[in-house]
């Protein structure tokens, strides 16, 4: 089990970032338009940068569901491995089975 403040903090970015996202957009379609001017362009890095840290959607971790483990996370199921494993193996994940041949 992770640390409950690890969970806790990424949950905060995840709340930061949707709350970024809009205007995030906007300004990255700014400077990737080509026919927009240099002027323009340095405005919108310059309030890029003044945004928080983050607001960027790099810093959300990806952690199981279950546990808030950061490593080894099946995104499909939102599940780390080893409570992937368990919980397959018990027969909860309608469709997965465990491999023999």
């Amino acid at each position: 089990m992770a640390k409950k403040s690890k969970i806790a903090k990424n949950e905060q970015r995840k709340r930061i970032v949707a709350k970024y996202a809009p205007r995030r957009r906007e300004l990255l379609a700014v400077l990737k338009d080509p026919s927009a001017s240099w002027d323009d362009k340095r405005t919108a890095r310059r309030e890029l940068d003044r945004m928080p840290r983050d607001a960027s959607p790099t810093r959300v971790r990806s952690r199981g569901g279950t546990t808030g483990r950061p490593r080894g996370v099946l995104t499909q199921f939102e599940l780390d491995r080893i409570a992937f494993r368990q919980k397959a193996l018990n027969g909860e994940l309608p469709g997965i089975r465990k491999a023999s041949w």
